[in-house]
């Protein structure tokens, strides 16, 4: 597994903004600090001055102050400008980081997640990291710099009344302690709630349709009133401990002034304290009880922001299974020859085995149709080839070439295929089209939706090919959708085809179209085809019967017929009214 990355590597490639972020935090906080100090001095001192001297010298320290005022302005200009702008640099940096990682994570991860809650990792937890890692470090340096700079200065001024100011912060900061685990693991268990709410909202909007044509509005808002209700017990969990937290350290700060009162009282009454002292005093404990505050801010940034940056080094510590080999090799000169040698596939340890001890031969340019009940280990045979699984048994090859020893990318390069859930992105038809090579010209995308029997209904369209077809092609027809789908693969022009169950959701006449389609695509390429229907594959060079049991028929149709087996049942009950 890889080495955890520390949260302070982000601050790298942008060192500059962060020092002058620190260093105008600083500055800021000593004018804080100094300020008070100029008051002390024109009331313990300057005012006992000749009232012209006095004047000119208040005068000064006015202006001095207010250059100071000024400067302080924009140090603070520059804290929630360029510090927020290095946050949001930073954001997209890690957001970047979490997508590309999701690229590279193979099916067997996404067999086991919700979409809702991957997208809140690179949304809501992505922006608490950021607000953390920008206002986390100068929060800490001003609150540390006022808080010592305070003690300093009080401790000069009188030791007595420094030690009752502060005799109370050590049972602050117990407190503080306290309460901070216990908002840490309630804080822990709200990432996961909103996560599951995400999740659950992701897949109803999804299924809207469904949803509506079942009139199960209300069941879904029951089920959604499960996880919100679990996500505001969670919240008032965390909301308790919080409470508990600001208003106890509130009561901590307010006790401070009461006991600097009461403590300089007394010590004015025996002449151990002058007012102006006092005052001072009084101006330094707001200053020094501004960290504190601060500190409550923080804590709870620092909760949200690290249960988020833990959720998010979470995913980045997953490494993809299934990546390019030491030494591997680009795949070029494709002419299509597919072995199976002892293939054994199962999807997790300790599971049944999905296919065993497979042996199979396909020719390049050979029309391979695949049938067998439901569960038989069709489609995850086809998987294999482009390595969405690897094999967990025996080696499949390309042209002679184990596809494990293959770049992922150039070995899916060459690979094209046509699946029964078609999906398209939002946006235009020729986007969708486009997307099958992204450097296309405009002639050759209209060229493969030509030759997919898409070009006439894609002109009868408003906008033609620049139509927006809406979320998941949601205004197109399903035999519509699948010519687009046929048109992206046309588009790539690669020597192996899968055809998985491409023509089994649509009717009678759109089957035919998109199966004249594909059959145009098949041609001079070596073609796997996942058949529900066999009269797709009547044609097929080669037909094989897949089952538990592994390959137990293989022929054409006119030979799997005259055995009389599997094949010929499953042929039979599908035409039970044609003459065979």
């Amino acid at each position: 597994m890889e080495k955890k990355k520390s949260i302070f590597s982000y601050y790298k490639p942008y060192k500059k903004i962060f020092f002058a972020d620190m260093f105008f935090a600083i500055m800021a906080s000593i004018i804080t600090l100094v300020i008070p100090l100029v008051v002390r001095y024109i009331t313990s001192t300057v005012i006992y001055y000749e009232t012209d001297e006095a004047f000119r010298v208040i005068l000064k320290l006015g202006l001095m102050m207010t250059v100071l005022i000024l400067f302080q302005c924009y140090c603070n200009y520059f804290i929630a400008n360029y510090g927020h702008v290095m946050g949001a640099k930073i954001e997209y940096d890690m957001r970047a980081e979490i997508f590309a990682h999701y690229q590279k994570l193979p099916f067997s991860f996404y067999d086991n997640q919700k979409v809702g809650q991957l997208l809140s990792r690179i949304t809501s937890d992505l922006f608490d990291i950021t607000e953390l890692l920008h206002h986390g470090p100068e929060n800490v340096v001003i609150s540390a710099m006022k808080f010592i700079g305070a003690f300093v200065i009080l401790f000069t001024i009188s030791p007595k009344l420094t030690f009752a100011a502060f005799a109370l912060i050590p049972f602050m900061f117990l407190y503080a302690w306290f309460f901070n685990r216990k908002m840490k693991k309630a804080f822990a268990r709200n990432r996961v709630k909103i996560a599951d709410i995400n999740a659950q909202i992701e897949d109803n909007l999804s299924g809207i349709r469904v949803v509506k044509s079942f009139a199960n509005e209300s069941v879904e808002e029951e089920k959604f009133k499960v996880g919100n209700d679990g996500f505001l017990a969670a919240k008032k969990d965390s909301y308790l401990y919080m409470g508990g937290y600001h208003s106890g350290l509130t009561a901590f700060i307010n006790m401070i002034t009461v006991i600097v009162l009461v403590a300089g009282g007394i010590l004015i009454t025996k002449a151990q304290v002058s007012v102006t002292d006092l005052v001072t005093f009084l101006l330094y404990i707001s200053i020094m009880t501004d960290p504190v505050r601060t500190m409550i801010d923080f804590a709870e940034m620092f909760q949200n922001g690290y249960s988020g940056y833990e959720r998010f080094q979470e995913i980045l510590a997953i490494e993809p299974d299934i990546q390019d080999s030491q030494g591997s090799e680009e795949l070029t000169d494709v002419k299509g020859t597919i072995d199976f040698e002892n293939v054994s596939f199962q999807y997790e340890e300790n599971t049944e085995k999905v296919l065993s001890h497979i042996d199979l031969h396909v020719d390049a340019g050979e029309y391979l149709a695949l049938v067998g009940s439901s569960g038989a280990g069709k489609t995850t045979l086809c998987n294999l080839i482009p390595r969405f699984y690897d094999v967990t048994g025996g080696s499949i090859k390309v042209d002679g070439k184990d596809v494990r020893d293959l770049t992922l990318k150039s070995l899916r390069d060459h690979i094209g295929i046509v699946q029964q859930d078609v999906y398209l992105f939002v946006g235009t038809v020729y986007d969708n089209i486009a997307y099958g090579r992204p450097d296309a010209t405009r002639e050759e995308v209209i060229e493969a939706a030509k030759n997919a029997n898409a070009h006439e209904f894609i002109m009868a369209l408003p906008d033609g090919y620049d139509t927006d077809i809406g979320q998941r092609g949601v205004k197109l027809s399903g035999g519509q959708k699948q010519r687009l789908s046929i048109a992206r693969v046309f588009l790539k022009n690669p020597p192996i085809l899968i055809f998985d169950e491409a023509t089994s959701a649509l009717d009678n006449e759109s089957e035919r179209v998109v199966q004249e389609s594909l059959e145009k695509l098949a041609k001079n390429r070596t073609t796997f085809v996942i058949a529900h229907r066999l009269s797709t594959i009547r044609n097929a060079k080669k037909i094989l019967v897949l089952t538990e049991n592994g390959i137990e028929e293989e022929g054409t149709h006119t030979e799997l017929m005259k055995k009389n087996g599997i094949y010929a049942g499953l042929y039979r009950m599908q035409f039970a009214d044609e003459e065979v």
